[in-house]
């Protein structure tokens, strides 16, 4: 599964204020609540702080991939959170944070969920690509950028 077929329209956020990271998580459970209706907007959130307890998704360069486990989901999902201005994430870096692409599992998928981590570590080490993420104003150019970046990526792998 690529990475742009993780995402659609309504689970990508552009250009958003956010105070902490907590909200950040808090932001990205919304728009993931929607299309895992037999998760509540908490147990998301829960399954995201979790992992982060184990240690900051904060890959440095601006960017954070959150990522947690659901027991019952069928198939992996995403979304994206851009912020007008990055916030203390506890990246490796310690610079702020302002790009977060949240990743949701099934429990069992252990082989896939590796796979699709470092695809997305690929796709956000491309400085170019998170300069040109950040500069989006809509999820629709946001989706495009990802789709276009990712199916480059599988031309060259």
């Amino acid at each position: 599964m690529s990475t742009s077929e993780l995402l659609n329209p309504e689970r990508i956020a552009c250009q958003q204020d956010s105070s902490s990271k907590k909200r950040s998580l808090e932001v990205l459970s919304d728009l993931l609540a929607g299309a895992v209706p037999d998760y509540t907007q908490a147990e998301i959130f829960d399954s995201l702080v979790a992992r982060e307890r184990l240690g900051s998704t904060g890959l440095g360069n601006g960017v954070a991939l959150p990522h947690g486990r659901l027991r019952s989901l069928k198939q992996p999902i995403a979304a994206l959170l851009t912020l007008r201005q990055g916030i203390d994430f506890d990246a490796i870096d310690r610079k702020p944070v302002d790009l977060l692409y949240a990743l949701l599992v099934p429990e069992s998928s252990d082989e896939e969920h590796l796979k699709i981590l470092a695809q997305l570590a690929a796709l956000f080490s491309n400085p170019e690509f998170c300069s040109r993420l950040r500069d989006c104003g809509s999820s629709e150019q946001c989706l495009e950028l990802i789709h276009n970046q990712s199916s480059d990526q599988q031309l060259t792998a």
